[in-house]
């Protein structure tokens, strides 16, 4: 899974990733911070990146757009 890391946080399923919003919206900077950041258990604020299907893609690529993301975005 690429986007189980923060479910125990968030007391729910797995959130949705960067990646996979971004190609619902269209280009990743379209999204806002609030879409992608979610605040879970003593207010820790999580995301997820995301990635590719195992054995697909470069899962390096969703970690370095979802961190040009946060970082243009503020976060």
């Amino acid at each position: 899974p690429t986007a189980d890391s923060t479910r125990l946080f968030l007391h729910a399923k797995a959130q949705d990733t960067i990646l996979s919003l971004a190609a619902d919206a269209g280009p990743v900077e379209d999204l806002e911070l609030d879409d992608v950041m979610k605040t879970g258990y003593r207010d820790i604020r999580s995301v997820e990146s995301g990635g590719p299907e195992p054995g697909v893609g470069c899962a390096g690529r969703g970690v370095i757009t979802s961190i040009n993301f946060l970082e243009e975005d503020g976060a």
